[in-house]
């Protein structure tokens, strides 16, 4: 029987251009990494710490929290200790102040608002199962563009508190505890053939609603075609 549901954010609740956004991220983000590195010190040396530092962070670390990997590897990389908070303000003020600009003409995908709200109306645990990459306040910024953030989902993947990331098998074995499920019992919903529907390897049902080709997945369609199978699923004693 279903009993939870993991909805990736970007592409699939958020209508975005991932490469755009993350060009137009870089870009703002540079010059906060340099000035935390200190005069003289190049926006893109600063940059390629951060990008090296994600990779330590997308590595199998068990035991690890992401954020904890991320630090160490930007510290082993800059000597700066983003677990101190003279370092770490800046970045806590680029993502309250500066972050949010970004949105341009970002909004969200068709039906996010009312998948996610059937979800709920079903009694369904539900997570927002976006790549734990971002602190969670960026999430919830793009939680916001998505027209998601005031409903009361039951977890949040960010840094501060995952593991491992998409499509580790831990991730999804891991989203599924936050919100007490066993993996068998949870739909994954995404718009990556890999990062999302990953979560078949650890018995997931996958949901795909991504462009084609459509990869190996139980269904496929767009956010209100799940929003109509949410309830029949919902009732089936087997997912």
């Amino acid at each position: 029987m279903l009993k939870g549901v993991l909805f990736d954010l970007d592409g699939t609740l958020l209508d975005i251009d991932i490469d755009g956004f993350l060009s137009d991220y870089f870009g703002a983000l540079g010059p906060v990494v340099a000035g935390v590195l200190g005069d003289g010190v190049d926006s893109a040396v600063g940059l390629r710490a951060v990008i090296e530092s994600t990779s330590a962070m997308v590595a199998s670390h068990p035991g690890r929290i992401n954020r904890s990997v991320f630090n160490e590897r930007f510290h082993q990389l800059t000597d700066v200790d983003l677990d101190l908070e003279e370092f770490a303000l800046p970045f806590e003020r680029f993502y309250a102040e500066v972050f949010p600009t970004l949105r341009k003409a970002i909004g969200p995908r068709d039906g996010a608002r009312e998948v996610v709200q059937t979800a709920l109306n079903l009694g369904l645990q539900v997570a927002i199962a976006t790549n734990p990459i971002f602190p969670l306040s960026a999430i919830r910024e793009r939680m916001r563009w998505a027209d998601v953030l005031d409903l009361p989902v039951h977890a949040v993947t960010s840094y501060e508190n995952m593991h491992s990331t998409k499509p580790l098998p831990g991730y999804f074995s891991e989203t599924a505890k936050l919100i007490g499920a066993t993996t068998q019992s949870c739909l994954m919903v995404g718009d990556d053939r890999v990062l999302d529907m990953g979560a078949a390897d650890v018995g997931m049902r996958t949901f795909y609603v991504g462009a084609p080709p459509v990869p190996a997945s139980d269904f496929t369609g767009n956010l209100r075609d799940l929003a109509a199978l949410l309830p029949r699923l919902a009732e089936q004693d087997e997912l």
